[in-house]
């Protein structure tokens, strides 16, 4: 629910393919947040370095930069937002894509995906960021 004068809260969606970033951004939108996109991880930290996001949805696999570069990049220079961010990745992960999802502690939301499975990952994901 939007509260009325409330500052919406901003999430970055990061994804190489248009169909989720499209499905993210109207599903989140709906629900109330901002929502921008970006193609991959390059993009992605320009934008971040303009403006903060409560919440980064960041697929694992992209061309140019992937999501284990763009998260380890953000631990580095914004290591508050690196807290925030929610992996997007298929189930056939790699030994290393694996390992480093595991040990990077993050929530992972699994492709496909359902609306509702979005929804719950960003709203207990928030939760958890805003305590």
């Amino acid at each position: 629910m939007i509260i009325p004068g409330a500052r919406r809260k901003r999430i970055l969606i990061v994804d190489d393919e248009p169909a989720i970033r499209e499905f993210c951004q109207r599903v989140l939108t709906e629900e109330g947040f901002e929502v921008a996109t970006a193609s991959n991880g390059t993009i992605a930290l320009a934008m971040i370095s303009k403006q903060e996001y409560e919440l980064y949805l960041v697929d694992i696999r992209m061309p140019e930069m992937n999501g284990k570069e763009m998260y380890e990049s953000l631990q580095k220079t914004y290591p508050r937002s690196a807290g925030r961010v929610v992996f997007i990745t298929d189930s056939a992960l790699g030994t290393e894509t694996g390992s480093f999802l595991q040990s990077s502690g993050r929530p992972i939301l699994l492709k496909p995906f359902t609306t509702n499975e979005l929804k719950a990952i960003i709203t207990k994901t928030l939760k958890a960021v805003d305590k």
